[in-house]
């Protein structure tokens, strides 16, 4: 081999070989505060259960479980039309831009140009040969350049496992954006069928407070009620029919909010009143180790870990030489015709090496900046955890309390029932006032209103647990960059 080439090759040899070398530390997930069972253990017949196998693998349309159409329907243009949702994917996709960038760094650099130039050289510079006849003349170049930065230790290599783990973390906050909406519109829907139920309710109260207003005044004529009767029923069917137009008000704005959900602006929107009561699901419930994977927040926490992990390895790199080999090859000639023959071939190859001896400490504080940074991502993921299985705990405790407290309130609206029925006996038959009737209808009203918003409450309550839960999502089924 010429010697002229020897120093390259050698070089080349000696890079390709130290490319086995990583700096900084391999990384591993972080202990992190995880209870072997949850406080809240499911009661029998209760809204949640035990996960199953089969339940494992729930993905995405948690919210069929409901088994409202309408709910699915809207749940559906989420994906489609929101544009908070869609923001939150353009981040992604650029997550996934940035590991082709950092991958980019494994590969020479080639270039290619061309160049044409008439010259003419001074006749008084110092090198200019007596008696030369010839200052002017063309100069033709076409050539190519390579340029390759080794990755000797690893530097590289930390920078597209920091830029992947970024682009799973953004896979991850893509994920629970779109399980946020899904939980906002879910509960927003719930809520708002709650307020139909609550007027019909009192459209049904208000039919019964006519009829005993009506009763009042027939029973005034007849000189066996007084005006204080008639003025109390009365009374009584103005508070609740305006408690009915009340209900309007929030019911607009649930019904805005959801138009917005699904990208739609408020005025062209509508849904039309269904007090139906949605059934509350079996919502499978996990052992609390799952929780880690089915958490989008969670499972974002620790890539921001393995990322901070791997920039620690990049700023490790820094005080290691830099490498660089170059080479460049092509035809010049002072005309076109000779351009492209062998005496017109120029070549090069070359290799240089770089090492910083003295920056005041940067490398340094930019380490210790990483591993701070890396601490930092440690604690936010721990915290993470701990709050997941704090909204978990706090799901199923208000499940089976207003579980107790709907079963309760089912027996008052029963008294309350029993209680108003033996009032207006007691009224037509002349034995009490009209007062012990109204104080039977309001305490009636009262605890069926109650009622009615036990059954939202509970709603919201199943919503809030599944999203606690992770809802239908998994690390197992996220997007991961390709390597």
């Amino acid at each position: 081999m010429p010697r002229s080439s020897a120093a390259p090759a050698t070089l080349l040899a000696l890079a390709l070989l130290a490319g086995g070398c990583v700096a900084g530390p391999d990384y591993q997930r972080p202990d992190a505060p995880t209870p072997s069972g949850f406080r809240e253990q499911p009661p029998p017949g209760g809204n949640w259960k035990p996960a199953e196998p089969g339940d494992q693998a729930m993905r995405g349309r948690w919210w069929e479980l409901f088994g409202d159409p309408q709910l699915d329907a809207l749940e559906a243009k989420i994906a489609v039309s929101n544009q908070t949702l869609k923001a939150a994917a353009a981040q992604y996709f650029a997550a996934l831009d940035q590991v082709r960038v950092a991958r980019a760094a494994y590969f020479p650099t080639l270039g290619a140009g061309a160049s044409a130039t008439r010259l003419r050289l001074s006749e008084n510079q110092p090198n200019t040969v007596r008696g030369a006849t010839r200052f002017n003349y063309n100069l033709f170049v076409l050539q190519g350049q390579a340029q390759w930065e080794p990755d000797l230790w690893g530097q590289v290599r930390r920078t597209v496992e920091q830029a992947r783990a970024q682009a799973q973390a953004s896979a991850a906050d893509l994920a629970g954006v779109t399980l946020s909406l899904q939980a906002e519109l879910a509960a927003d829907y719930f809520q708002l069928r709650g307020l139909d139920t609550q007027k019909q309710l009192l459209d049904t109260t208000l039919a019964s407070d006519a009829d005993e207003l009506e009763l009042a005044k027939v029973r005034f004529r007849g000189g066996v009620a007084n005006a204080v009767d008639v003025a109390q029923a009365e009374t009584q069917y103005r508070t609740v029919k305006a408690q009915g137009i009340d209900t309007g008000v929030a019911r607009a704005q649930f019904e805005h909010a959801i138009a917005t959900l699904v990208g739609v602006p408020p005025s062209a929107f509508s849904l039309p009143p269904n007090p139906a009561v949605v059934p509350l699901p079996a919502v499978p419930l996990a052992v609390p180790s799952a929780l880690l994977e089915r958490r989008p927040d969670v499972a974002a926490a620790e890539r921001r870990v393995a990322a901070a992990n791997a920039q620690i390895g990049v700023a490790l790199a820094a005080y290691y030489p830099n490498l660089t080999l170059s080479g460049t090859v092509g035809l010049e000639s002072g005309g076109l015709g000779t351009l492209f023959q062998i005496p017109s071939l120029l070549w090069s190859l070359g290799a240089s090496a770089f090492e910083t001896l003295f920056d005041a400490g940067r490398r340094h504080a930019l380490t210790d900046q990483a591993r701070d940074l890396y601490e930092a991502q440690v604690a936010l993921y721990r915290q993470s955890v701990l709050t997941a299985f704090q909204d978990v705990e706090d799901n199923l405790a208000a499940l089976r309390i207003l579980t107790d407290e709907a079963e309760a309130q089912a027996a008052a609206v029963e008294a309350a029932r029993q209680s108003l029925a033996l009032s207006n006996k007691r009224y037509k038959g002349g034995v009490t006032t009209y007062l012990e009737v109204l104080t039977a209808q309001t305490i009636q009203l009262t605890n069926e209103r109650t009622q009615a918003d036990l059954a939202t409450r509970r709603s919201l309550a199943s919503v809030q647990l599944i999203k606690a839960l992770g809802g239908g999502w998994s690390t197992n089924g996220s997007p991961s960059p390709s390597r």
